[in-house]
């Protein structure tokens, strides 16, 4: 049976194994490109890209996050109370206290990132401020903890990055395949690239959605968990959990690269009719967190 300490080992074992993955892909794009057109220099270059974009992935996906979101950081005379419960969450999670960001978003929700506890962050939006009571509040917080406590946010955040990489590199793909189409046609081998060019687009978004699904939906069960031994009350988290999904509000910023790290996808009531949303939602449904939590 899973357990917290298992889970961590777990987030951070399939983080290199990721990424691992992620450069394995880059180098096969490269050799593709090499052989397509017939020069070494793309096979260099997307050694390099492969490793420049892993030590961006692992050493700066946070900030990435933050921006791409719109969050920004407020300091303890912005608002003492909000710092007051992040602060005594932190020391009862034994955790450094993280930074805190806010998300000019009526929508309440709120998501946690960064590569380790010493260099995390969270962030919340306006309306869950506005919306939320105290205790529903720490029970957000305390969910959002959890994620770091666990090592979530190191796998979440990585992949905010390889994501949209991927997709960069297989329009680049499809860009170069036309030139080498054109180069090849004299030799009778146009037919084949024009598959691998096919390949190629339907295969980036499939593996970008892989990356995706390779968090965990047991995670968001596992913070729900260890976020209320941190309360030691339920209730708060559920009822944060049931206002959430009846809000209405849409979020301004929403991105499926970025929507499996809130604590609720941001594209509610869209799931249904988006099928493009509905591929990228790593959420659990919200009335089995809630059953989960009861029980």
């Amino acid at each position: 049976m899973a357990t917290i300490y298992t889970q961590v080992e777990s987030n951070v074992r399939r983080t290199w194994i990721l990424i691992s993955c992620f450069l394995i892909f880059i180098i096969f794009l490269g050799w593709l490109f090499s052989y397509l057109l017939n020069n070494s220099i793309f096979l260099i270059l997307a050694l390099i890209i492969a490793l420049f974009q892993s030590f961006i992935a692992y050493w700066h996906s946070d900030k990435i996050v933050l921006m791409m979101t719109g969050a920004k950081p407020i300091e303890k005379k912005d608002n003492p109370e909000l710092y007051r419960i992040v602060e005594n969450l932190s020391i009862t999670a034994g955790l450094p206290t993280p930074k805190i960001y806010i998300l000019p978003e009526n929508q309440p929700n709120a998501f946690a990132t960064g590569r380790n506890p010493e260099h995390s962050a969270i962030a919340l939006t306006r309306g869950l401020l506005e919306k939320l009571e105290r205790p529903e509040l720490e029970g957000v917080i305390s969910h959002e903890l959890s994620h770091i406590k666990n090592r979530d946010i190191l796998l979440a955040s990585v992949v905010v990055v390889l994501v949209g990489v991927i997709a960069i590199l297989s329009n680049w793909f499809l860009r170069m395949g036309r030139w080498g189409r054109s180069r090849k046609r004299e030799k009778g081998g146009s037919g084949i690239f024009l598959i691998f060019g096919l390949i190629a687009a339907i295969l980036a978004p499939i593996i970008a959605n892989l990356i995706q699904l390779a968090i965990s939906r047991k995670r968001e069960f596992l913070a729900d968990a260890s976020g209320v031994l941190l309360t030691r009350y339920p209730e708060g988290l559920i009822r944060a959990l049931e206002k959430i999904s009846i809000d209405q509000n849409s979020m301004n910023r929403a991105s499926p690269s970025t929507a499996h790290l809130f604590i609720i996808s941001p594209f509610k009531g869209k799931e249904v009719g988006n099928w493009l949303i509905k591929i990228f939602s790593t959420h659990p449904p919200i009335q089995e967190r809630i059953e989960a939590l009861k029980k």
